[in-house]
């Protein structure tokens, strides 16, 4: 095609397109923000970062990974503040991709990234279950657990059975690969649930339709003010931080998908900055490049299987967003609430890696362990919580990896034992260095050889020469026994 769009870049956008369009409304709605939201970070995300990313299938839109964050944030700060949050920490972006930081993110232990996505996706589908019987969701992590003891006597059993039916036709409408190749399986979840909805005349909350330009909220100078609130600065760096992560770490799972040009960390986090940072300048959600698991990373992996190849069609995926928004945003109000509270329950339940827990486990079961309490603060203390412990742990784990020591004992009859000491000695290895130099017999002369010894830190050297001054003492005192 002279224009030189591809048919290929055409069908890849539609595509993607249609997956992404009942999971940016059920993002918003998640999020507890106007459903016309979502619409215009997919937008942003087509024609802001969709232009500026490098090449490859990789789709940016609504974070999934901050869903339980901005609900959050909205609840405490207001919907007012979000663009300022959202652009904030697209600006915080932007500077770490501008000093080349981006490559630093994959030296972040894989398991602290798949921990913090398993918390947020256990709170996520928590939520939903609340969604789905049309009950309140409870503030807190904690809270969101421990009241789903009681949310069965709560349900409203129409919103209840909407919500189900989604959830059975987005895990049985894959199996029937003719339909799945016309019509993804998200769109044709929610579209079933509208239908059966109005057929039946079920008496269930719908989407809320209130406009584009009614939705848009451009920050204002009085809310750029409280950017120097402390809660405000963690919440902006929380942001900045998870919807890297997301976006870098769902970049490799896509370059897996196609054999076209590896992602540019930097220049990804550029991308994704800079879309943020329109995002927040319209006061809308933030993005991320979605990953490959369930609804959430369906656009990036249809694209990838539809032939997505070039920017041309990130560009058009986000004009179909564009042209929707404006022309037939009404559509939405047919929509049950509960059809896209079932996508992020799928959504949220496939973010938690079970799969790549029980690698690890028997592979490495410190990375398990490291994911599991990073997953667990997420839920109990929050993101940054999580984020130290994660990293404070993963950081102890490789030093005791790090940390081998041993001691090889050599007896030369008359002439004594000489004793060496190999490898690497930490504080972590400390009291078993010690206990094998302790064991020595006492009534031997013992040559220490350090030579094997690669690095000692400051506690071992110490007892090494504290361990030897002792030694020396003892033996002196013996000598003089002996010839007393």
């Amino acid at each position: 095609m002279r224009c030189g769009v591809r048919k290929a870049d055409l069908s890849a956008s539609l595509v993607v397109f249609l997956v992404a369009l009942p999971l940016c409304v059920g993002v918003a709605l998640t999020s507890g923000v106007p459903a016309e939201l979502g619409l215009v970070t997919g937008t942003v995300g087509g024609l802001v970062a969709g232009v500026l990313s490098g090449g490859g299938p990789r789709v940016s839109g609504p974070a999934v990974g901050l869903v339980v964050l901005v609900h959050e944030a909205v609840r405490t700060y207001g919907l007012r503040m979000l663009g300022v949050l959202v652009l904030a920490a697209g600006l915080v972006q932007l500077l770490l991709g501008a000093l080349r930081l981006g490559r630093w993110f994959r030296a972040v232990s894989v398991a602290v990234v798949q921990g913090l996505l398993a918390g947020l996706g256990l709170l996520l589908a928590a939520g939903q279950l609340y969604a789905l019987g049309d009950s309140a969701v409870p503030a807190g992590g904690p809270g969101r657990l421990t009241g789903l003891v009681s949310l069965p006597g709560q349900v409203d059993p129409g919103t209840l059975s909407v919500g189900g039916a989604t959830v059975v036709v987005l895990l049985l409408w894959p199996r029937w690969r003719r339909g799945a190749r016309l019509v993804p399986a998200p769109l044709a979840a929610v579209v079933s649930a509208s239908a059966v909805t109005a057929v039946f005349g079920l008496d269930v909350r719908r989407v809320e339709v209130r406009g584009l330009l009614d939705a848009v909220r451009v920050p204002g100078s009085a809310d750029l003010g409280r950017l120097m609130e402390v809660g405000v600065i963690g919440t902006v760096a929380a942001f900045a931080l998870i919807a890297s992560a997301e976006s870098l770490s769902g970049a490799a799972a896509v370059d897996r998908l196609h054999r076209g040009p590896r992602t540019d960390h930097d220049r990804e986090l550029l991308a994704q900055g800079a879309g943020n940072t329109v995002c927040g300048l319209l006061g809308a959600l933030p993005m991320a490049a979605v990953t490959v698991r369930g609804p959430a990373g369906g656009a990036s992996a249809e694209g990838a299987r539809a032939g997505m190849r070039t920017k041309v069609s990130r560009v058009l995926y986000g004009g179909w967003l564009l042209l929707f928004a404006v022309l037939v945003p009404g559509v939405l109000g047919v929509v049950p609430v509960a059809a896209p509270a079932a996508l992020l329950l799928y959504a949220g339940c496939r973010l938690v890696p079970v799969r790549e827990a029980r690698s690890l486990w028997h592979g490495d079961r410190g990375e398990a362990v490291v994911l599991g309490v990073t997953a667990v603060a997420v839920v109990v203390g929050g993101v940054f919580v999580a984020v130290l412990a994660g990293l404070a742990l993963s950081v102890a784990k490789t030093a005791w990896d790090t940390s081998q020591v041993r001691v090889e004992t050599e007896d030369r009859g008359e002439a004594g034992l000489v004793v060496r000491v190999l490898g690497h000695a930490t504080f972590l290895r400390l009291p078993r260095l010690l206990e094998g130099l302790d064991a020595l017999p006492q009534d031997r002369e013992v040559r220490l050889d350090l030579a094997g010894l690669r690095h000692a830190d400051h506690a071992c050297a110490a007892a090494l020469e504290g361990w030897t001054a002792a030694r020396a003492q003892a033996a002196a005192r013996a000598t003089s026994r002996s010839t007393s």
